[in-house]
């Protein structure tokens, strides 16, 4: 007697079709096409932007910032990257030329560049300073390139960000009726 009522249960609620909660991704971008067609424009979300944006500048610097459109932040990121690699390609090269007299004082020549101007704990001083430079270089050069992959995912965040007139910050100007004087503040409006 229970299986049966329970098969008979069972059979009920087979046959009613289970709803679950909509996707919250779904409600943001019907509500955005909502927001953009009052506007007279449509702009769709793309939940992947951020991702492709960061990812084409982690192949090709500046990249990321063509694919959100923002040419003019390419000369700063290829200023910036050319810069540090300049400076390394500089402090490699004064590296080179201290450790090559170096080695040639150690090897018994007297013939270097530097003869009669630096002794040798000078030598050593000045490849380790420039050691340090280029080593200091590198670091700063990979910060920019990481910088320069936030900045892509961050803009592609930032322009899929729905700006509309349910929220607005005003500046408020108001003044007091008794004595005056003028009260600032900033009134937040907020819609629902």
């Amino acid at each position: 007697m229970k299986i049966k009522i329970l098969l008979i249960v069972f059979a009920i609620f087979s046959t009613f079709q289970l709803k679950a909660q909509k996707d919250s991704l779904a409600l943001r971008t019907e509500r955005i096409a909502e927001v953009n067609d009052q506007e007279g424009k449509f702009k769709e979300y793309n939940p992947l932007a951020p991702a492709k944006a960061a990812f084409y500048s982690a192949i090709f610097p500046g990249l990321g910032q063509i694919y959100n459109g923002r040419y003019w932040k390419l000369p700063i990121v290829y200023g910036a990257l050319g810069t540090s690699v300049a400076i390394y390609i500089h402090n490699d090269e004064q590296y080179n030329r201290y450790r090559d007299a170096y080695k040639r004082r150690l090897a018994g020549y007297n013939d270097d560049e530097f003869q009669d101007i630096l002794s040798n704990d000078r030598l050593i001083d000045a490849q380790k300073q420039f050691r340090r430079n280029k080593e200091l270089t590198l670091l700063v050069t990979a910060a920019i390139y990481i910088l320069n992959i936030v900045d892509a995912n961050v803009d592609a965040h930032l322009q899929q960000f729905n700006v509309s007139n349910d929220l607005s910050l005003n500046p408020n100007l108001d003044v007091d009726p008794i004595n005056q004087n003028i009260n600032y503040g900033l009134s937040l409006n907020i819609k629902f």
